[in-house]
């Protein structure tokens, strides 16, 4: 196969990049369940970062800052960015089959950024390629990790034509 055949033919890898380690044993089983669904169409791996120090006397600004830098430094080299925040885009299953579509058409390898209590650093926004938000409530950030497996597992069946989604 010649090179560029090669690199056409490479499969588009996802990392799930958040704030906050130790994920609860039912959500880490469920997210370990949809990472294995998604092992052939988006093979999907979890970064994991500290929270940044908060408390008594700490700045929650200066906390935020660090888990940004952390996150940037986390990214891989030349990904399309999302952004999970609540002020983004609120996408059907349908709609996030199509940004799928369009990610892996764009041959980049996608990342999404799950922020700490407050949110995103400013840096972090600033990078984001698009933000996406899962819906007006207001998740604990350990299941977003398995809802937004969840999704993209949806996503990729509805792509592929798989029966997991049924309209």
């Amino acid at each position: 196969m010649e090179p560029l055949a090669r690199s056409a033919a490479r499969r588009m890898k996802a990392r799930l990049i958040a704030i906050g380690e130790r994920m609860p044993a039912w959500v880490a089983e469920g997210f370990a369940e949809y990472r294995k669904r998604l092992s052939h169409e988006l093979p999907l791996e979890l970064v994991e970062l500290p929270l940044g120090a908060r408390g008594k006397g700490r700045d929650p600004a200066r906390a935020t800052a660090e888990e940004g830098a952390a996150m940037l430094a986390a990214l891989p080299r030349d990904a399309h960015v999302v952004a999970l925040d609540g002020r983004g885009g609120a996408w059907s299953s349908e709609q996030l089959a199509g940004e799928l579509g369009r990610w892996r058409m764009g041959g980049r390898d996608l990342a999404l950024l799950v922020g700490g209590p407050d949110g995103h650093a400013p840096d972090v926004l600033a990078r984001a390629d698009q933000r996406w938000s899962l819906g007006p409530l207001t998740l604990p950030h350990m299941l977003v990790r398995l809802i937004v497996a969840e999704q993209l597992y949806r996503a990729a069946s509805i792509v592929a034509g798989h029966p997991y989604h049924r309209a």
